[in-house]
């Protein structure tokens, strides 16, 4: 049974979400650029902004922060060779059958609809931005968790400008007409260090 007496607060969980990824060497800004590559084709006006704007949305949602949180602690205490076997060794290969990673960033993506699912699904082909170094394993850190999240992020994000950018088209208008504050963020939401 739930215990009230244990409650997490917001601001909390939004902090240690942010730290995770910061920790991790994952930036608002790097997951914006993958958003903007993905979606200034098809937005007029569109800017970085709006981008990082829709990032920090995204972010404010518990799915996606109860999966960021479980993810980077499973690839940190992989790295720390934590993990019991055989799921250390399978966890620090990132091996090739092991979906639960997908299956974790998956989760959160199912908040966006089915145009975040399948953006999902391309990044998680594709590898853009970020989360190329991540899957790359550059810096020789275990990341099974955290290209998936990034890319899950991502296509959050990209839903979400898709779907403001039809309401912009209904009433006439394109990202130009709209300052990026007028998406976001939370002014809660401390800008990153």
């Amino acid at each position: 049974m739930h215990n009230k007496k244990l409650r997490v607060h917001s601001d909390e969980v939004v902090a240690a979400t942010r730290a995770a990824l910061i920790r991790r060497g994952v930036t608002i800004d790097a997951i914006a650029e993958i958003v903007y590559e993905m979606q200034k084709p098809y937005n007029p006006g569109l800017e970085i902004a709006h981008c990082i704007e829709s990032v920090e949305r995204v972010l404010l949602k518990r799915e996606v922060q109860h999966a960021v949180l479980v993810g980077v602690e499973l690839d940190e205490l992989a790295e720390k060779k934590m993990l019991s076997e055989p799921l250390q060794s399978i966890v620090e290969s990132d091996e090739g059958l092991f979906g639960v990673d997908e299956t974790i960033a998956l989760g959160s993506v199912f908040t966006y609809g089915s145009i975040a699912v399948t953006t999902f699904g391309h990044l998680d082909k594709q590898k853009i931005g970020v989360i190329e170094k991540l899957d790359t394993k550059a810096g020789g850190g275990v990341h099974t968790f955290l290209d998936d999240l990034v890319a899950s992020i991502a296509a959050c994000a990209a839903s979400r400008l898709a779907h403001r950018m039809r309401d912009l088209e209904e009433e006439g208008e394109t990202f130009a007409d709209v300052p990026p504050v007028v998406l976001g963020p939370n002014p809660k939401i401390k800008p990153e260090e």
